[in-house]
């Protein structure tokens, strides 16, 4: 992030209300950053080409191409963009997924709250690399190999999963 410049965030997710609820809660706390919106991988990719942002919240569960893949595929080209995977399944596969994508941050939506979110992003405008050891936020090491195949691998054996539980 350049100090010089607003903290812009990239809030990548289908649901209207939760982008809207996220975005309005951070601009309440933090009023200088500045907040684009995605509802899907294409967007959120013309959105980086033109503006890239310094904090990413993605879904996992997109339309079209899934966030696991997406993250693979942004690390690849802006490793230094900060990545928090959302999701409604608190799932150990999950974070794995996440892992390999190279996601920094994995926050479950059904238990995070404002003020956990407001100490990620207190974090990335401080240049605080170290999250606190609590279970709603999970830094992930960025020395572990990752391959984009793995996330196809990944991705593939999650949709099965979650077919066979529908």
């Amino acid at each position: 992030m350049d100090r010089l410049n607003v903290l812009k965030i990239l809030i990548v997710d289908d649901s209207a209300l939760f982008r809207q609820t996220l975005k309005e809660m951070l601009q309440v706390r933090f009023p200088s950053i500045e907040i684009h919106e995605a509802t899907d991988g294409e967007k959120a990719r013309q959105k980086i080409k033109t503006s890239p942002p310094d904090l990413i919240f993605m879904d996992i569960n997109l339309p079209g191409e899934n966030g696991l893949l997406l993250t693979q595929k942004i690390k690849v080209r802006y490793p230094n963009i900060i990545i928090s995977l959302l999701t409604g399944w608190n799932l150990p596969e999950y974070r794995e997924a996440s892992i390999q994508c190279k996601a920094d941050y994995f926050l479950f939506k059904g238990s995070v709250t404002e003020e956990e979110i407001f100490a990620l992003v207190g974090s990335v405008l401080s240049h605080w690399k170290e999250t606190p050891g609590d279970e709603w936020i999970i830094r992930f090491p960025n020395h572990l190999p990752k391959s984009i195949s793995a996330c196809h691998r990944l991705a593939a054996s999650y949709r099965e999963f979650f077919q066979e539980l529908l």
